[in-house]
């Protein structure tokens, strides 16, 4: 994968950041949806501000890169926003009947079955890393635990 450790650290660093973020735009957005009494106008509300921000790094910050045009890139690369926008009206509508910590519990545990698969086949032009031992143990490790979280609940 051709990374040195200190980026190794960084970049789990910044996922953790990342990962923080998720039940709090959960919550956020479970609580505006019920406010408002719409998940599709919270939603819609989580989306622009998204893309708005998008929109400024895009154009403030990296500019539009003159690959976007190329024809060889294909389609499916395009659809990733389809999940952004599955995921953002599921877990405004869920998180607040179900409970922020059983609605990221359970998105927890399809990233990693998804992920799993991807890293094996090489999905989507990813590294491709194989199943071992090691992996299985420690993705069964992290179902057991996910399974347990809830369990308290």
């Amino acid at each position: 994968m051709g990374v040195s450790q200190l980026q190794a650290v960084f970049f789990a660093l910044l996922m953790l950041l990342a990962g923080f973020g998720i039940p709090i735009m959960a919550a956020l957005n479970g609580s505006l949806a019920m406010r408002i009494q719409s998940t599709s106008i919270a939603s819609c509300i989580f989306l622009a501000l998204a893309l708005t921000c998008a929109l400024i790094i895009t154009f403030f910050i990296e500019g539009i890169p003159k690959s976007l045009y190329q024809n060889a890139i294909p389609y499916y690369f395009y659809l990733a926003g389809i999940f952004v926008v599955f995921y953002t009206f599921t877990i405004t509508w869920v998180a607040p009947r179900f409970g922020v910590g059983n609605a990221v519990a359970f998105v927890l545990l399809g990233q990693l079955i998804a992920m799993t698969i991807i890293d094996h086949y090489g999905l989507f032009d990813s590294p491709q890393i194989s199943f071992s031992i090691q992996r299985i143990i420690g993705l069964i490790s992290m179902t057991l635990g996910v399974f347990l979280v809830l369990r308290t609940n």
